[in-house]
């Protein structure tokens, strides 16, 4: 395998150390090489998980995946205690529950799909289900009461 070694990394991952030399990473499938032993990769951006790569006085890279937590379903909007409300516009694609079922905290109610995103709706808290005020398919508007409890 024949690499640039102008593309030569010292990686540490999970405290163990990897002699990276990297080839054309333009080239489908990239020419690697990792502690002296050649691979062929296939090389995907991963946008959700960023890498940051840190220099560091002996020229080792330190790489390690971006920590900020990951984006958490849509919660529910309480108001008066007793209403889940949509958090914002969109379609319902289905609903989880019925009037008289009785539901625990991050139980899923339904599910709202915006901006070809699914977002689970889930319960607060535990309760039982008052009624259901929407059917599946129907559009809602931000704030539009979706389930009551009792």
């Amino acid at each position: 395998m024949s690499l640039q070694r102008n593309r030569s990394f010292s990686l540490i991952v999970n405290g163990q150390e990897y002699c990276v030399e990297i080839g054309d990473l333009t080239a489908s499938p990239a020419e690697v090489c990792v502690n002296g032993n050649p691979y062929q990769v296939s090389i995907e951006s991963i946008e959700s998980q960023p890498v940051t790569v840190q220099p560091v006085a002996t020229a080792t890279s330190v790489v390690t995946p971006n920590t900020a937590p990951p984006p958490k379903p849509a919660a529910p909007v309480m108001a008066g205690g007793n209403d889940v409300r949509a958090p914002m516009p969109g379609d319902i694609l289905n609903i989880a529950v019925k009037p008289g079922d009785k539901v625990v905290i991050g139980q899923q109610l339904c599910m709202l799909e915006a901006m070809k995103m699914k977002s689970a709706i889930r319960s607060a808290r535990d309760a039982v289900i008052a009624s259901v005020e929407v059917a599946e398919g129907q559009a809602v508007s931000h704030g539009d009461v979706l389930i009551t409890f009792e």
